[in-house]
């Protein structure tokens, strides 16, 4: 039987195995797809077969800078332990230095060339799941890019250079002193990782998330039994406290918390001798958003000794 680059690509997906272990299978098998997966599985090729449908909500975030960008991605595994794992650190470090050189987006750094292997990202992580024996994906990234200023990368609490559990990104445009610029950008970025900003200003909240606060803080204001007149001047008062506490630039700052952010980046402007805008912001906090699956151990124990 003749076997086709489709049916090699059909293997390769359901078992991530390299693309000769593959052909080879398939041969060996007479093109049966599910004798080629049970082949590749008694040969110990095949260890990432079903891995794809667990939870991975662990891994690493990673950040890279060069010149004036800097980007962030996620790379996760099913354990911490693996993200612990060296193997794991320098395919996360890896995939970051990658994305530098693409425009950002998850789908662009999937195909992009991993230099070290040759393969695309996707295949490269594909590869190392046969290796490391977990499921592991590329989840997400985003890169920011200035003409003039710098980008500042900051990891909280970090595991090893550029990686950790939370990374954040802060892009300041700005003719001003270099160090000046990278230090009020960093101070900012520390300020983001500890408050979670929902926007950079009030008029970058997203309207659906203003609109629920607003239609919560209505019904607050109606068990008072005040007048409407009266209500929607409290209900005003509260959404001017919810702005200043979601949006970037008018919240405390952490390392003053006498000023605002706003006011802290405009000081720093004497210093710097020019103007300073902060022209955004990413933060990456790992698994945010992944429904974890909430294990049993002690069952997981037990249906293990039944064998």
């Amino acid at each position: 039987m003749s076997i086709t680059a489709a049916m090699v690509k059909e293997l390769r997906d359901k078992t991530v195995a390299g693309m000769m272990d593959c052909k080879k299978a398939l041969a060996e098998t007479g093109g049966d797809m599910e004798a080629a997966v049970d082949w590749l599985r008694a040969k110990g090729i095949a260890k990432a077969d079903k891995k794809s449908s667990r939870t991975a909500a662990e891994g690493l975030i990673a950040v890279a800078s060069e010149g004036n960008s800097a980007v962030v991605v996620e790379v996760n595994s099913e354990t911490d332990f693996v993200a612990r794992n060296e193997a794991f650190q320098d395919l996360a470090r890896s995939v970051a230095t990658v994305a530098l050189g693409t425009d950002g987006s998850v789908e662009t750094l999937g195909e992009a060339s991993m230099p070290s292997t040759g393969k695309s990202v996707n295949d490269s992580i594909k590869d190392a799941v046969a290796h490391i024996g977990e499921n592991m994906n590329l989840r997400r990234s985003a890169k920011l890019t200035v003409d003039n200023g710098v980008v500042s990368t900051y990891v909280h609490n970090a595991v090893a250079d550029g990686l950790g559990k939370l990374g954040v990104l802060v892009a300041v445009k700005s003719d001003g002193k270099t160090e000046v610029l990278s230090t009020i950008a960093r101070q900012v970025a520390m300020h983001i990782a500890a408050t979670n900003p929902l926007a950079l200003t009030s008029n970058d909240v997203d309207a659906t998330v203003a609109d629920r606060e607003r239609s919560v803080f209505i019904e607050q204001a109606r068990e008072s039994g005040k007048p409407e007149n009266i209500i929607e001047k409290m209900v005003e008062g509260r959404m001017r406290k919810f702005f200043e506490e979601v949006a970037l630039m008018s919240q405390a700052f952490v390392m003053n918390p006498d000023q605002s952010v706003a006011e802290a980046v405009k000081a720093a402007e004497a210093e710097a001798g020019a103007p300073i805008e902060i022209a955004g912001f990413v933060r990456f906090q790992l698994g945010e958003g992944i429904d974890k699956e909430e294990s049993d151990f002690a069952a997981e124990v037990a249906a293990a000794a039944k064998g």
